[in-house]
């Protein structure tokens, strides 16, 4: 896997098209989040440059994908299930490593693709979302902000006859499918990816803090990322903890981090770059360009 390159990573401190203080450049803020996948700048990392601050990205995951055979032979049989629930960017890039290592990738194209499409497709976020309809999938429900909201927005359909298709992660949450059995809703999971610590977390943050200090406000973006990290950020930032501003990019990241005793600053209105920008601008408060 990769390692990061921060000054690479850094967007540029502006607001709009006018350069800001020197006070807002220099308030940096540290993501712990995956890397983006596509190679270029990090969509965070440019909203936040745009709101004047500097922000680096750490990933603190790695991840190791399980049962791809079982889940192509689900996947090649639509007529079986009444739709799919993807809530991670991992469950969706499961969906192609299963195809290729079977062989299926022409046969999704010529008629698995569309016997799905006929049916529901649900979505967490715009990043599941975007890999959802490179599959040339439709997505339903991309602005629900967690798996609580899109259980609603199923819970509001029609139940369908059939079970709906859930790929997910090992530590998946309980709250999507408690709220779907309470409604009688058919569901099938499969467990398609168990996540583990990035086997550079500590290096990456040893060189930031030695290198760029104490930020000024760091995100978590998963409670395993919390977990996988929590610890050697303590240890690197002291008695200097409480003066960072911690902020979580939906409702069950903060109550992760709220259960490890750490004051949550911001919590982002939606899962998207712009969210979670305008929510950290808000509590770091710099001044107008």
């Amino acid at each position: 896997m990769k390692t990061p390159r921060p000054p690479d990573l850094r967007g540029p401190p502006t607001c709009g098209a006018t350069p800001c203080t020197a006070r807002q450049a220099m308030m940096k803020v540290l993501l712990l989040k995956d890397a983006n996948d596509d190679g270029g700048q990090d969509p965070y990392i440019r909203e936040l440059g745009l709101h004047g601050l500097e922000a680096t990205l750490i990933p603190v995951l790695s991840f190791e994908f399980l049962s791809l055979p079982t889940f192509s032979e689900k996947l090649s049989r639509p007529e079986g299930y009444g739709g799919l629930i993807f809530t991670s960017p991992r469950a969706v890039e499961a969906v192609e490593l299963s195809l290729e290592q079977d062989g299926k990738s022409e046969v999704w194209k010529k008629s698995l693709r569309e016997k799905w499409n006929a049916k529901p497709v649900y979505v967490v976020g715009n990043a599941t979302a975007s890999l959802v309809k490179k599959l040339g999938l439709e997505a339903e429900g991309e602005s629900s902000g967690n798996a609580e909201k899109l259980a609603e927005c199923i819970c509001s359909r029609e139940p369908p006859a059939l079970p709906l298709l859930f790929p997910c992660g090992a530590l998946k949450g309980e709250v999507l499918p408690q709220m779907l059995k309470d409604k009688g809703i058919p569901m099938e999971s499969i467990v398609v990816y168990e996540k583990a610590p990035h086997p550079a977390i500590q290096v990456n943050l040893d060189s930031y803090y030695s290198k760029q200090g104490i930020p000024a406000s760091i995100t978590f973006f998963s409670p395993s990322g919390l977990t996988y990290s929590l610890k050697h950020i303590q240890e690197l930032s002291g008695s200097s903890i409480d003066q960072i501003k911690f902020a979580a990019i939906g409702p069950t990241t903060a109550r992760a981090l709220a259960a490890q005793g750490l004051p949550v600053s911001c919590t982002a209105e939606s899962p998207t770059p712009q969210a979670l920008a305008a929510g950290i601008r808000t509590v770091l408060q710099p001044h107008s360009c």
